[in-house]
């Protein structure tokens, strides 16, 4: 393509976007060679005005009828489209991070343009599709039917450290605006998301708002952080977002400043937007008829409240789909965690569970009162994220409304910080009525109960449980009743299991929650555990026949 093509184009989308056009003699310092389009002018602020400009005006859907070849792909075949290293974005760099792009195809059919930023003369340039840059070999594509589409755009970037281009990407950003991170064992997992809109309103339909360009800022060589800027837009709102990605040895850190520009009014507004997976686990067994003793993503949501409360609610596979919000103000803190980080708790040699992120999100700013908001959704697998969570703010969210939001991620095995109280290590639960360590039978009544054990460590529980002050488990429940609470001290993972049976007293399903919080001479010792048990239908109320009954 010629110069002169170029600045026709240039022209044209300038026109078209309102992009400020740029002079011919716009500096190219540390462009990248695939980035082709001609020059423009960039700023944050420049994006903030173009989200505000796009918020006022209708909405117009950027998704595209792919060519044939890439439209009926399977995922094999997608996912077997090879990237030529040498086409990567910074590859003359010679630094410590490079960029790829993903193809076009499948269900990703609504194009991202992408472009190279020069942080010195503040001059971008498109990057456009291109054959070369991608290896087709064993895919199915038929390259002819892609000739001549400059225009396809991309699905979406990840990022490399240096020299690893083939298979250890540590950022992905792909489809609307779902991106996630790795720690340095480079499993992903959980994903989040730019923004939520609707997820689980009552009223209206979820809407997956998407982002649709990225500027990415070409890092200086030694460094191995960078920034990316990014247009997010759908029917309901328009959006400018900044990405401060820190590639770090042992986590991932991205810092996320977002201004929000609501075409209409929003329901449900989900800031911080995480999705992760649980299918089973210590404390629910119904759908773990597998070899694997464990299989999710996240085991519990973690919150630390604006007054300085933690709080840990384990995770669920409910039996139907459950919405839980918790109110708070000014938040510390909140994110899904995969604390279990031992092979042997899932034994899962192709999932590598113990090896997924945790991620923790910490406001940048007072986010005031809202609510952090869960939905867990039930699946009969592993491939199905079912868990939602993030921050809904309490003010309503209107038409000609500016929203600004900062807050930092943190992708690592486990959070950035803890509390210095005990915390929990895990909760399980089981068939209960009768004492530990014997089973219903002839010498004990078959009234069915449900077993809960919830172990603590942390915060000097241990010691403070062989020497005082008398350690009480100060446990509330919605329905039904509890009895047998007893607390053992466990040298084995340095802390306390307390341990209560659950009756019911009527026959209802709904959910039963459950709090419960140590405390000693009146300090409270531990954080606070919240629980959401599903009970049984009474037909299903009953102890498997001891073998000493037949």
């Amino acid at each position: 393509m010629d110069r002169r093509t170029l600045l026709k184009r240039s022209l044209a989308l300038a026109a078209l976007y309102g992009l400020p056009a740029a002079p011919l003699w716009a500096a190219t310092r540390q462009m990248p060679d695939i980035a082709d389009g001609e020059a423009h002018r960039f700023s944050f602020d420049w994006l903030q005005r173009l989200a505000r400009e796009m918020a006022n005006a209708p909405y117009r859907n950027n998704m595209r009828e792919l060519p044939k070849t890439l439209a009926t792909l399977t995922p094999q075949q997608y996912n077997a489209i090879g990237y030529d290293a040498e086409h990567s974005l910074w590859h003359d760099l010679d630094g410590k991070l490079d960029v790829q792009f993903f193809h076009m195809g499948m269900g990703f059919n609504q194009p991202v343009r992408m472009y190279a930023l020069d942080p010195d003369s503040h001059q971008a340039r498109e990057i456009h599709f291109d054959t070369a840059m991608f290896d087709y070999a064993g895919t199915g594509v038929d390259v002819a039917q892609l000739e001549g589409e400059d225009t396809l755009g991309f699905a979406g970037f990840r990022v490399f450290k240096v020299p690893s281009l083939t298979e250890r990407d540590i950022v992905s950003f792909l489809g609307a605006s779902y991106f996630r991170a790795v720690d340095d064992t480079y499993q992903y997992g959980i994903s989040a998301r730019g923004l939520a809109v609707n997820t689980f309103a009552e009223s209206v339909d979820e809407e997956f708002p998407t982002y649709t360009r990225f500027w990415l800022e070409t890092p200086a060589p030694d460094s191995t952080s960078f920034t990316a800027y990014a247009l997010l837009d759908s029917p309901k709102v328009a959006g400018a977002y900044r990405f401060v990605i820190h590639c770090q040895p042992t986590r991932v850190v991205i810092d996320i400043e977002k201004h929000l520009y609501p075409r209409e009014a929003i329901e449900q507004l989900g800031i911080a937007p995480m999705t992760s997976m649980f299918s089973c686990g210590t404390h629910q067994r119904r759908m773990c008829d597998t070899i694997h003793p464990q299989i999710h993503d996240s085991d519990r949501l973690t919150m630390w409240r604006g007054n300085g409360e933690w709080v840990c609610r384990p995770l669920n596979n409910p039996p139907v789909l459950q919405y839980n919000a918790f109110a708070d103000e000014s938040p510390k803190g909140f994110g899904l965690l995969q604390t279990e980080r031992d092979f042997e708790a899932y034994e899962d040699v192709i999932g590598n569970y113990h090896e997924r992120p945790s991620l923790w999100i910490e406001p940048r700013s007072d986010w005031g009162k809202g609510e952090i908001q869960l939905m867990e959704i039930p699946t009969t697998g592993e491939t199905m994220d079912n868990v939602v969570a993030f921050w809904k703010p309490a003010a309503p969210v209107e038409p000609g409304d500016s929203l600004t939001f900062a807050y930092r991620q943190y992708w690592s095995a486990l959070p950035p910080v803890r509390p210095e109280l005990a915390r929990i290590r895990e909760t399980r639960s089981g068939m209960g009525g009768f004492p530990e360590g014997w089973a219903p039978g002839e010498h004990y009544p078959r009234q069915w109960a449900r077993r809960f054990a919830v172990d603590y460590i942390g915060g000097d529980i241990l010691n403070i449980a062989k020497n005082g002050p008398p350690i009480i488990a100060q446990l509330e429940i919605s329905g039904g009743r509890t009895s047998d609470i007893q607390i053992f001290q466990v040298e084995e993972f340095e802390g306390i299991r307390v341990l209560f049976d659950w009756y019911p007293t009527d026959a209802s399903t709904d959910p039963i929650d459950m709090r419960m919080v140590l405390e000693g001479d009146g300090d409270t010792l531990s954080e606070t555990w919240l629980y959401q048990y599903f009970p049984p239908p009474p037909d299903q109320r009953e102890h498997p026949p001891h073998p000493l009954d037949a």
